[in-house]
């Protein structure tokens, strides 16, 4: 990122530890307050993202930055032998335990609590790796990514869906509006943690999206970079392999 945003911009603990404990406080009502803030559009992306997981035939599947597991659990779907979701925060991954449990996918998804920049795996461990909203909490991007590269088996398939910020008129004015005052709003009517939503919005605005990116991904090792701009631009996917 050009610049370092962390959600407590007072804390003096570094920004992994700020965004655990973020992620911690907001992760009852987190899912709620996505589908309200993406005004549902979050769903239509995700569903992509499977697509073109599925459409690879994965035998083990890493989802990093689960959350509450929402992509993982999709994952299910597509029949993979092993799907692991990975998260900093386990008041977000209790969330999704319940939720596995709930649609009776005990054993089929497996939730750890665990750091993006030093994956306990060993190399080339999965055939498929995704991120949802979630580089732009990497402490350090291009050693995550590093990691993410070392545990992907070449030839498998990296995907990331993330914000991103619209270029042309009259989006690019109404997602600055959107972002800027509405979002850390309703973040603050909802879940009493304004700096939280605050944090999320800047963050999507300071992240190297699109081309960028994409140089990001291929100074780390990886190959066949494309990205995929959403919803006049509010999100993109990003695809690449090894």
């Amino acid at each position: 990122m050009s610049k370092k945003v962390t959600p407590y911009q007072e804390s003096k603990l570094n920004k992994k530890k700020q965004v655990e404990q973020m992620f911690d406080k907001i992760s009852g009502n987190y899912d709620g307050l996505n589908r309200v803030i993406s005004l549902g559009t979050d769903v239509s992306w995700r569903k992509k993202v499977i697509a073109l997981v599925a459409a690879e035939k994965p035998e083990a599947v890493l989802d990093i930055a689960t959350g509450t597991g929402d992509l993982a659990i999709q994952m299910t779907g597509i029949d993979a032998k092993k799907i692991i979701g990975l998260d900093l925060s386990e008041g977000m991954l209790a969330v999704g335990r319940k939720k596995i449990s709930a649609k009776n996918l005990d054993g089929k998804v497996e939730m750890i609590q665990g750091d993006s920049e030093d994956l306990p795996f060993e190399e080339n461990s999965f055939d498929a790796i995704t991120v949802a909203f979630g580089v732009r909490n990497f402490e350090n991007l291009e050693k995550g990514l590093s990691e993410i590269h070392r545990v992907l088996r070449p030839g498998g398939i990296f995907v990331v869906l993330e914000t991103s910020v619209p270029t042309r008129f009259p989006f690019k004015q109404g997602y600055k509006l959107y972002s800027g005052a509405i979002l850390p709003l309703i973040g603050k009517v909802f879940s009493k943690d304004r700096e939280a939503y605050s944090y999320l919005s800047k963050s999507a605005a300071a992240f190297p999206h699109g081309e960028a990116f994409n140089n990001i991904l291929k100074k780390t090792g990886f190959i066949n970079v494309e990205n995929k701009p959403q919803t006049f631009g509010v999100a993109t996917i990003y695809t690449a392999s090894k």
